[in-house]
């Protein structure tokens, strides 16, 4: 229903462990599928959907949390439902091979940013552009407009939030755009 209603792209997640459910997904109207705890389980499925219907269909979900475990020598760890599982993984290296693997993005979400509004995890943003050259989309710690352009600075080519705009200012989408605008990077 709700790609009935919206003429913007439409990325659907949660529950994508499969071809069959990203192609549900498609024929309801989706433009894209975000997968995230499955392809953590079973990385070979990021192959198979991208090789069934291309790389601009899939979105990685990529939840990172800061950790000491010596087994991810980031310093940042993959997550999964929600941030409530660790699972040892470096978050980094799984960028990379997921990107290696072929998901045409990676959606990366702070958990330990993630609804604090003190603005993004800059330094997993620089980490994973750095390991990447997929387009990354930041999500996790927006607050405030001035948030955003250090973020896009970092090397996410699109930022995510949602309390920012919720609960903000009835213009937050335009006072958001035109920070990033006013940073001297290009605004849709």
């Amino acid at each position: 229903r709700t790609a009935e209603e919206v003429f913007i792209p439409l990325t659907v997640g949660g529950g994508v462990r499969e071809i069959s459910d990203v192609d549900r997904l498609l024929r309801f109207g989706a433009d894209k599928a975000s997968i995230n705890t499955a392809a953590v389980s079973r990385p070979a499925v990021i192959d198979e959907i991208t090789a069934h219907f291309g790389a601009q269909v899939l979105v990685l979900s990529l939840d990172a949390r800061r950790t000491r475990d010596a087994a991810t020598p980031s310093g940042f760890e993959v997550t999964t439902y929600g941030g409530r599982k660790g699972t040892g993984i470096d978050a980094i290296e799984w960028a990379r091979e997921a990107a290696d693997r072929g998901v045409g993005e990676i959606l990366l979400n702070s958990i330990d940013a993630d609804g604090t509004k003190n603005g993004f995890d800059l330094e997993l943003i620089r980490a994973v552009r750095a390991a990447v050259t997929v387009p990354l989309i930041a999500s996790g710690g927006a607050g405030a407009p001035e948030h955003f352009p250090p973020a896009v600075a970092a090397g996410a080519d699109a930022v995510l939030a949602a309390s920012v705009f919720h609960f903000g200012p009835v213009d937050a989408i335009a006072q958001v755009k035109a920070a990033i605008r006013d940073a001297g990077f290009p605004v849709r």
